[in-house]
């Protein structure tokens, strides 16, 4: 029930609605008692059965009398509009049945009105908040998750509890109220009778809640049964191009319908204990009533003259007990949606509630510009067990060009994701003029930063609008002289819609050095102090590269740059080489002052040169 409570958090900003919600459906619950307690005068009508209406108003003599009283009421004002004429009482009675019935129903519109923007709402919300903490979390975070689970907790999770525990606000007022209505109107009419039915409500409370038990259990297979197909998909629309390379499609096939084959299963599971639980209210319902209409009838046959129950009274009884069985239903489904919805929203709240150890300090300042020097001072990190950089220290003043070169694995990328603040580091500090990273917010860091990745990362949207994520207030022109820096507008003006062109799926209508000159002319249009180069020319043919890397030359004068690079050939003209192997650093200093060492370097050298 905690994450019900959780869930019901967010219906705060709409409690208007839920008010309304509320009111509405004290209304149907009294009119739709009413509308049954309304039966018996008419009923008496038909069965010549009226008792001789009083001469006078009656009066309100208290709580105990009050069922005589609203009778006795009913016949002193039926008596005043008929005059004793039983063709007028008949259309008198119909009347009234007709008009509670409509009071019913419009009160029932209204709590659906006021539910339909609270559900929403809500939905709206929660969505969003898990959303908006899935763009918060580390990337640690995602590295030990599916993508498709991800997607299936935002998705069907969210839907889940659109129709299980967000319904039951309809039933936690509207069905308990009438239930408690029509209970006090069955104690008026035969406190008796009433109190023989209590035996036997406890027992079916009993039954209900047992077949119920499993329901979270088997809800939560399915729900994580559903992200590992969604999971599936999303590696197969992400690597269709190697699966049908390598003639794949057949495996990834029975990878797939293996998962919706237990998918099938865990749902018919479900589906099929959730459909017991509307039949076995209603048998235990009618059994109920059986049991009514046997004591109930021994009531009126046995008591002769000095019945304490006349017919029309029990037919009137038997509605009452009957009409207790619909929102009896409607709970014991609640009470399932319930223990459904509660693995979805565990799902959620497990994405919610998950910590970010890359939060900002409470106390973090902001900075505005970059005057000195980057500083990692006897930096430790590692993703899991083993470090992939050891006690690495490094200054680089500012206006300056450092090169981190090396094997793969010798942590140079790490280095990358360390300034931009993706992790946290385990040992040492790194410094921006004098501040350590971790007292200033992320926000303000990453300001200074511009950053241009090995792969080219671009989204189903324009050019224009890929590129102002680096500036949103860039104006037109900018952003075509952002292009030019980067050598993007020679192709780019010839586009059909030039800067407007839409780019697809992960930029997939353009070839990859289009993309990477895109995504250094995003870099170019930031225009921050601080350039951070992860490989940024190793996915470009040569005549790309020439292009690009003239481009990032002019990008980088004037500014500071780390460029980790693969090609060698690109980072010569660097102020400084740092050669890193297994997260350490081997060497360090100019191009030709590295070659003339003939050590680490000038073996890479060597070895791009003879490739």
């Amino acid at each position: 029930m905690n994450h019900f409570f959780n869930i019901l958090r967010y219906a705060k900003p709409y409690k208007k609605y839920a008010i309304g919600h509320i009111i509405s459906n004290v209304f149907f619950a009294l009119f739709g008692t009413l509308s049954f307690i309304a039966l018996k005068p008419m009923l008496d009508v038909i069965f010549d059965n009226t008792k001789t209406p009083p001469e006078t108003e009656p009066l309100y003599s208290g709580l105990m009398d009050i069922g005589h009283f609203a009778e006795d009421y009913l016949l002193f004002q039926m008596n005043l509009f008929t005059g004793g004429d039983k063709s007028k009482a008949l259309i008198f009675v119909v009347a009234l049945i007709v008009i509670m019935f409509l009071l019913k129903n419009i009160s029932g519109y209204l709590a659906n009105y006021f539910l339909v923007f609270l559900r929403n709402g809500v939905i709206r919300d929660l969505r969003n908040a898990v959303y908006k903490k899935t763009m918060e979390l580390p990337l640690s975070y995602f590295s030990e998750q599916r993508k498709g689970d991800i997607l299936a907790r935002v998705t069907g999770d969210v839907q889940d509890l659109q129709y299980s525990f967000l319904s039951v606000l309809e039933f936690m007022v509207r069905e308990p109220l009438t239930i408690i209505f029509t209970i006090v109107a069955m104690l008026i009419i035969s406190p008796q009778l009433t109190l023989f039915v209590f035996v036997f409500i406890p027992v079916m409370g009993f039954l209900i809640s047992k077949i119920g038990k499993s329901l979270k259990r088997k809800s939560d297979r399915v729900q994580k049964e559903q992200g590992v197909f969604l999971s599936t998909l999303e590696e197969t629309l992400t690597g269709l191009r190697i699966i049908k390379g390598f003639n794949a499609e057949e495996k990834f096939n029975e990878t797939f319908q293996e998962s919706t084959n237990r998918f099938y299963h865990f749902s018919n599971k479900l589906l099929n204990r959730q459909n017991l639980a509307s039949p076995a209210s209603e048998f235990l319902g009618i059994c109920m009533i059986s049991v009514i209409l046997w004591y109930g009838g021994n009531l009126v046959l046995n008591s002769g003259a000095n019945s304490i129950l006349d017919g029309s009274t029990f037919l009137v009884y038997m509605g009452l007990s009957y009409n207790i069985l619909t929102p009896a239903k409607a709970i014991s489904r609640g009470l399932y949606n319930i223990k459904k919805g509660g693995a979805a929203a565990e799902r959620i709240q497990e994405i919610i509630d998950s910590p970010n150890n890359l939060k900002d300090k409470p106390n973090a300042i902001d900075i505005t510009g970059f005057d000195s020097k980057i500083e990692f001072k006897n930096i430790s990190f590692k993703y899991q067990d083993e470090y992939v950089l050891k006690n690495f220290s490094l200054t680089i003043p500012k206006g300056k060009t450092v090169a981190l070169v090396g094997q793969s694995g010798s942590g140079k990328s790490t280095i990358a994701n360390l300034i931009t603040r993706f992790y946290h580091v385990n040992n040492g500090e790194i410094l921006i003029d004098g501040k350590n990273i971790e007292d200033i917010t992320t926000s303000s860091l990453r300001k200074q930063l511009g950053i241009v990745t090995q792969d080219a990362i671009l989204f189903n949207d324009t050019i224009k609008n890929n590129l102002k994520l680096g500036n949103n207030n860039a104006s037109d022109e900018e952003i075509i002289e952002a292009l030019k820096v980067a050598n993007a507008w020679e192709f780019v003006k010839d586009l059909p819609e030039g800067i407007e062109t839409n780019i697809g799926d992960s930029g997939n209508k353009l070839s990859g050095g289009q993309k990477q000159r895109l995504s250094i002319a995003r870099a170019v249009l930031k225009s921050p102090p601080i350039m951070v180069l992860d490989e940024a020319t190793s996915a470009l043919d040569t005549e790309s590269e020439r292009l690009v890397q003239v481009a990032l030359e002019n990008m980088m004068k004037n500014r500071t740059s780390i460029v980790i690079a693969h090609r060698l050939s690109t980072i010569q003209n660097a102020d400084d080489i740092v050669v890193l192997s297994k997260g350490e650093i081997v060497e360090q200093g100019k191009h030709n002052e590295l070659i003339a060492k003939k050590g680490v370097y000038k073996k890479l050298v060597e070895m791009q040169s003879l490739e």
